[in-house]
């Protein structure tokens, strides 16, 4: 156990800073061997390892952790990004990771990492500091950023009442960073649909007027579905947000806020 210490303080490591710990490649190998027929660490994918710890059984760190070692420049993101901040309402066994570099989704300790394209080009996530690295040395999107995500991505990843019911949990957001990561992702249909449903939580998130006027401005005169309705759903049409939207959208919650078409 000469390395097991300083391994269990890195957590979560990669074959090559492995090999920085060890001193060369050939004892690293043995002793990566050596170690995992122990318990000692285990093997998450080709050149990412993670230590145990030897009181549980258990990976040392979360998967979170785990999810930003993947490439070097992954990051925690979608609901993920909102089970980390405490903000989700079901448990989810899958956690959704952005990256320069694409992977094949793969499990490890009954959780699936699957890779999510990221909206906004490396350049704007640099420029923007729309990802963090928390103190537990987890890289995730900023509380604005996972907003915007959840939105642009919620009948792909986690369905409609599950956003909802997490933008419920969230206690504010910074409006001028939404809008700029609005700029970014360069959509008109995103500047619709954030302004119809931030609005059912303007009174909550303390929203301004300009909020909703600045979205409002860039929404251009383009009508679109708000998400496609099946075929025997009524819809209805909001002209402020031009949305075509299911009747009483914003009630799917059952948490007696309504929402105000006029705000």
């Amino acid at each position: 156990m000469k390395h097991y210490e300083q391994l269990l303080k890195m957590g979560c490591f990669t074959w090559d800073e492995l090999c920085g710990v060890i001193g060369n490649q050939n004892t690293a190998d043995s002793l990566a061997r050596s170690y995992q027929k122990k318990g000692y660490i285990q093997s998450v994918k080709r050149g990412l390892y993670v230590a145990v710890d030897l009181a549980t059984g258990e990976p040392a760190v979360s998967k979170y952790r785990i999810a930003s070692k993947l490439t070097q420049s992954s990051y925690v993101s979608h609901h993920a990004a909102f089970e980390y901040y405490g903000c989700a309402n079901q448990v989810s066994y899958q956690v959704e990771v952005s990256s320069r570099i694409p992977f094949a989704p793969f499990r490890f300790n009954g959780t699936t990492y699957a890779y999510i394209s990221s909206r906004l080009q490396d350049s704007e996530v640099t420029r923007l500091g729309s990802v963090i690295t928390q103190p537990d040395r987890v890289r995730v999107t900023d509380m604005e950023r996972t907003v915007l995500d959840g939105i642009n991505d919620f009948e792909k990843i986690m369905g409609l009442e599950e956003l909802l019911r997490c933008l419920e949990l969230i206690p504010a957001v910074k409006e001028e960073k939404l809008l700029a990561y609005l700029d970014a992702y360069g959509k008109q249909v995103m500047y619709q649909k954030t302004g119809y449903i931030l609005g059912h939580f303007r009174d909550v998130w303390n929203l301004s007027d300009g909020f909703f006027s600045a979205c409002e401005s860039r929404i251009g005169k383009s009508k679109r579905y708000f998400y496609k309705p099946s075929a025997y759903q009524e819809i209805e049409y909001d002209s402020r947000w031009r949305l075509v939207i299911p009747p009483n959208l914003m009630s799917i919650t059952n948490k007696g806020v309504s929402y105000d078409a006029d705000v």
